[in-house]
């Protein structure tokens, strides 16, 4: 494999530079004073930026941009094998390298790499972490899969040892790092689309956990079914985390305020002794109670200590966009945001959302992906369920084609099957138009999915 040394920076070309994911990989090595270039369908705001700091950009992908001075090209996985420049990398001969496989040569180059893991909570853990560490004052390399306020985007370049990034179990990509600490938050049947079953996924989680090195540490929620399916034989350190006294890591003394905001007591479990201190979140619900411990284990093997740091920086965190994201009132109706796609997750938002001040909960709700939607029909609807009325749009189908016979309107029927009122409406007027005539003063509406669905809150709102 290529590999990347920030001490002999070289030519790197990405095939579809725009993404942000791709376009803050770009941004690392432009700052490593690597030649940066690359292209991508339409001109953007992270184009514009990355060409302002120095890369050459290619509005279109053709032959012609693909060069013999470049040194290795960059893609992911959504470039075919037909696209005119990967064809014309093949044919010079070109060394790549997948975006995963990138961001794990980046990772070679920092002493104290950072990989967070799990099928929920990956950018909220992350963002708690790199808060921790930005309060610190530690200079960070951050790279996270959601924007995070304190930093003005999704990347931060510092000039430390310490890079943090998240690492996405789909199509495997996580395998590619090179992590000195890693965690594992969670571990659920998600992707179906790639993986075959959970217990492919758990091998998966197996897999990244074995590539730390003897000196790594892994950090695991130790609630994990057979957690030791996972850790056994691992010859790194394992640190777990949970809320049973039975962790190394765990919560007691667990109170929410008026807003649905969790404190709680941390204990921290080391050399036979054990420190103690309060801590106060500034995000929603008791998931996010569970990513904080998390968070702060980490912290703590970054630091040694700094609760002042941790509980600062854990206290002044509101979370990621779309995380729970508070968007404004209409008519005393208050709308909130989440990203939630899973039924997992879309459990731990509305059980947080009972305990925000409301009269009735509404959700609107985006399906992502017709495979999840299909392997876990009964699971959404259940999940759903806890709102108190639900209103569906069409199925997101990012990158699938409806094979499956599965529609909004299979996971109305059942939904509706366990009692509570449901509606479908293939366009977001109607929903909308639904909404304004039905919601009240002092209703909690959610617009939730991976989708474009938070554009009905902000159509609501005239956004």
């Amino acid at each position: 494999m290529y590999q990347i040394d920030f001490s002999t920076p070289v030519h790197v070309y990405f095939i579809g530079i725009g993404g942000i994911s791709m376009s803050g990989l770009a941004e690392i090595l432009l700052e490593k004073h690597f030649k940066v270039s690359g292209s991508d369908a339409r001109q953007s705001a992270l184009t514009d930026m990355l060409s302002d700091r120095g890369a050459h950009i290619y509005l279109g992908q053709r032959k012609e941009n693909i060069t013999a001075d470049i040194d290795v090209v960059v893609y992911t996985s959504a470039i075919h094998p037909d696209n005119p420049e990967f064809i014309a990398m093949q044919e010079l001969s070109i060394p790549s390298l997948t975006r995963a496989e990138l961001l794990g040569e980046i990772m070679r180059n920092y002493e104290l790499p950072v990989a967070i893991s799990g099928t929920h909570g990956k950018t909220t853990t992350t963002s708690m972490v790199s808060e921790i560490l930005l309060q610190a004052d530690t200079d960070p390399t951050l790279s996270i899969g959601g924007i995070l306020k304190s930093i003005g985007g999704n990347i931060r370049v510092g000039h430390s040892p310490y890079f943090v990034t998240e690492a996405c179990e789909y199509t495997n990509s996580f395998l590619s790092f090179f992590p000195k600490i890693s965690a594992i938050l969670n571990i659920d049947a998600d992707h179906l689309d790639f993986f075959k079953d959970l217990q492919d996924i758990r091998n998966s989680f197996r897999k990244f956990a074995c590539l730390l090195p003897a000196d790594g540490t892994l950090v695991i929620n130790g609630e994990i079914e057979n957690v030791s399916e996972i850790t056994h034989d691992l010859p790194c350190h394992v640190i777990t985390y949970g809320f049973s006294e039975d962790f190394d890591v765990y919560a007691t003394d667990i109170t929410f305020d008026a807003m649905a905001r969790g404190s709680y007591r941390i204990h921290l479990k080391k050399d036979g002794s054990e420190t103690v201190f309060p801590v106060s979140l500034g995000v929603t619900g008791r998931h996010n109670i569970s990513n904080s411990m998390a968070a702060i284990a980490i912290a703590y093997l970054l630091l040694g200590g700094e609760p002042d740091a941790i509980c600062e920086a854990l206290k002044s965190f509101s979370g990621t966009d779309r995380r729970f994201q508070y968007k404004g009132k209409l008519l005393e109706t208050t709308i909130i945001d989440d990203y939630a796609h899973h039924p997992t997750e879309i459990t731990a938002t509305l059980k947080t959302a009972q305990n925000y001040p409301h009269k009735k909960l509404w959700c609107v709700f985006q399906p992502h992906t017709y495979t999840r939607t299909k392997a876990l029909l009964p699971e959404f609807a259940k999940a759903l369920s806890l709102a108190d009325h639900v209103v569906l749009a069409d199925i997101y189908a990012a990158r699938e084609t409806d094979t499956l016979g599965i529609s909004s309107r299979t996971l109305q029927a059942e939904i509706e099957k366990l009692g509570t009122p449901c509606e479908y409406f293939p366009s977001f007027d109607q929903i909308e138009n639904f909404l304004l005539e039905n919601c009240e003063p002092h209703d909690l509406l959610i617009t939730m999915g991976a989708g474009d669905v938070y554009k009905i809150g902000e159509n609501l709102l005239g956004k």
